[in-house]
């Protein structure tokens, strides 16, 4: 967690983070999910943000619960962000597409709308989405979850 709130510190993107080490996008993903980094990519990461290997390395080591840099309020404020961003970049998409393909629509065939298909079923996967990051449907969100897996192991909350 470290890795990814110094990278958000300095307002760089994973793919960024991944250009100035040398590492992969997907390796810097690992990294922020907790993934254990080797020492090549602690070190590569220690030299861009400008601080001692050890810090780094201390980091990974230590058990996530007892990390004083990233507490659970933080650690669930991070995918609850990075959802949101997934939505968002997701809207933008639609909107987009659906747009270039109204515009074709239009163009070749005003007189045949088929431009409502993609955007009516797209748009359900959409709303599925919406539904998924806002947890607008309660008895399948996070504590639903939780219940669920009580009560399939036997213990009581």
């Amino acid at each position: 967690m470290l890795i990814q709130k110094l990278r958000l510190q300095r307002g760089w993107s994973q793919q960024q983070l991944a250009d100035l080490t040398g590492l992969s996008v997907r390796t810097i993903q690992r990294i922020e999910r907790g993934q254990k980094p080797s020492i090549e990519s602690l070190k590569s990461l220690a030299s861009v943000f400008e601080i001692d290997f050890s810090e780094l390395n201390s980091e990974t080591n230590m058990n996530e619960a007892k990390d004083i840099s990233a507490t659970n309020a933080e650690i669930l404020a991070f995918r609850q962000v990075y959802k949101l961003k997934r939505f968002y970049v997701h809207v933008l998409q639609y909107v987009v597409v659906i747009a270039t393909i109204a515009v074709i629509n239009f163009q070749t065939t005003p007189h045949n709308l088929w431009v409502i298909w993609p955007a009516l079923g797209w748009g359900m996967g959409l709303v599925a989405h919406a539904f998924s990051t806002f947890e607008l449907l309660p008895f399948l969100g996070g504590d639903w979850e939780r219940r669920q897996v009580e009560k399939r192991l036997g213990r009581s909350l």
